[in-house]
């Protein structure tokens, strides 16, 4: 293979991955022009067409798609390869790209970043803070930060946090006008405050789970945000409910501004994790990552 060649596939993955010239030829540090005439090239060579283009979107043909599950891994290998060559240095080096939510970056990433950074000046750390479930290898992550009970089982699970519980909450003002609920049935006669999903986009249904009993309680409220702080302000202010994890609320707790309801049906269940794909062959600043995250408690 020439390295032509090489280049002509690359920038046709990053196109079939964009979904656009435009996006593309900016991740690459290309012109459109000059991507497109790669790509004509790459289809011209191989006899066949691999991107539908229309004046909206660009997608690839079925030999596109193809051809991306044939190079996806491929090119990644490559890719990681050439980062292991890093290891020869005296020092691990190079950019880890983390995608992870809000709360497990200020409970768990920030505070061993803080400690770790100062080590290894030639190791960066991007963090991509997004609360919905990406795809770490279509986005190019080196890894990513979910719960337990959340991971893919074709990925290599490394924890890194405790357990955690969820914690419901009110005000005292509101629980001068409400009783305190004795069961999950009676959340239903309550003010609750919603949590809309930023991943599928629906109202986040309240697990809760008693003695190997689990159910998923539909609450209802004038308020729903899809952010977790504004929650615990609504809560505290008298406006309803809020389901929310317990390290988030614990000052509030501990000052008598909100009270706790049905401790005995929130458990503890699987804290945060940092995972990867089973195939990574794992770089010296990742390894250094790895272990300073890792959880020993």
């Amino acid at each position: 293979m020439r390295r032509e060649d090489l280049v002509d596939l690359n920038a046709f993955l990053a196109v079939a991955e964009e979904k656009s010239f435009t996006r593309a030829a900016a991740r690459l540090g290309t012109s459109q022009s000059a991507l497109s005439y790669t790509v004509r090239r790459l289809e011209a060579q191989l006899g066949v067409r691999l991107l539908t283009r229309t004046t909206r979107s660009v997608a690839p043909t079925e030999a596109g798609e193809r051809l991306v599950e044939t190079l996806r891994p491929a090119l990644e290998s490559i890719e990681l390869q050439l980062s292991s060559l890093g290891e020869l240095r005296e020092k691990p080096a190079g950019t880890i790209r983390i995608t992870t939510s809000e709360h497990a970056t200020e409970t768990v990433l920030w505070p061993a970043l803080e400690k770790l950074l100062p080590k290894y000046p030639d190791i960066n750390v991007e963090l991509s803070i997004d609360s919905s479930l990406t795809d770490i290898v279509t986005e190019r992550f080196d890894a990513g930060v979910r719960l337990g009970e959340a991971l893919a089982k074709d990925m290599v699970a490394v924890r890194i946090g405790p357990e955690l519980r969820m914690a419901i909450v009110g005000s005292p003002a509101y629980f001068e006008n409400h009783p305190i609920p004795q069961t999950p049935h009676d959340l239903s006669n309550h003010k609750c405050i919603n949590l809309r999903m930023l991943s599928a986009g629906g109202l986040y249904a309240w697990e809760l789970e008693k003695d190997g009993r689990e159910i998923r309680v539909r609450v209802d409220g004038r308020l729903t945000f899809n952010n977790v702080n504004a929650i615990i302000r609504a809560a505290v202010a008298g406006f309803g409910l809020g389901f929310v994890m317990e390290d988030r609320v614990e000052a509030h707790l501990a000052d008598g501004s909100l009270i706790r309801v049905l401790d005995s049906w929130c458990p503890s269940f699987p804290g945060y994790h940092l995972y990867y794909p089973s195939r990574r062959q794992p770089s010296a600043a990742f390894s250094v990552l790895v272990d300073a995250l890792r959880y020993r408690g």
